[in-house]
């Protein structure tokens, strides 16, 4: 069993915090692992390991258009399923 099982990715148009920002303030408000935050203040993208994906989401449209979202299960994955 995974800790954290929900694969999380998406961009960010017109995200004004900047990287380090960004990933400093994932890491202290959600739970998760695995953490990549790429990009500049026009477009971001961002990959997260979470149990709670609608929360990073959620937080994620208060900072620019989100879109190409994915949220993948990975437990489902891992046992041949549709993740």
């Amino acid at each position: 069993m995974l800790e954290y099982k929900f694969d999380t990715q998406l961009l960010i148009e017109g995200c004004k915090p900047s990287e380090d920002e960004l990933n400093d303030y994932i890491i202290e408000h959600f739970q998760g692992d695995c953490l990549l935050v790429v990009g500049d203040e026009e477009l971001m993208k961002l990959h997260y390991h979470t149990n709670e994906p609608w929360k990073l989401l959620e937080y994620c449209a208060t900072l620019g258009e989100i879109f190409d979202i994915v949220v993948e299960n990975m437990e489902r994955q891992s046992e041949h399923l549709h993740g």
